[in-house]
């Protein structure tokens, strides 16, 4: 309930933001993975068992790439989708398989689209989600 009525909070402020702005942030959060991939990796591989190679390679870079390509929809969200709304809290279960990366797959649009985020992590992943 405490996260819920946090991100209900949130949700007013960061909605009005402009999408340049929210844009910053997640080229921010894309930043900060590709200076900590190494760390990123092997959280990743103490977190599911994941191979460091298969976790460096593809779940680290890939989410990296999830958080620019959704900057980029920020920042173009309000010529090329005109009308658009926000849709407000947006919780979201990660699973433990791919943890970091359903994480960008799913918090990245959200946050670009000017939602907030409430995320549930698997009991075994704590570590990289």
């Amino acid at each position: 309930d405490a996260a819920v009525k946090a991100a209900r909070t949130a949700f007013e402020p960061w909605s009005k933001t402009p999408g340049h702005v929210r844009a910053r942030h997640l080229y921010a959060i894309a930043r900060g993975l590709q200076k900590h991939h190494r760390l990123m990796a092997v959280l990743e591989s103490m977190d599911n068992g994941k191979t460091i190679r298969e976790t460096r390679d593809a779940d680290v870079a890939n989410s990296i790439r999830h958080f620019y390509h959704h900057a980029g929809w920020a920042q173009l969200a309000e010529s090329e989708m005109q009308g658009y709304k926000p849709l407000g809290v947006i919780a979201q279960v990660i699973p433990w398989n791919f943890p970091l990366l359903m994480l960008a797959w799913k918090i990245a649009p959200a946050l670009a689209m000017g939602n907030t985020v409430v995320l549930k992590p698997a009991t075994y992943t704590r570590l990289s989600a």
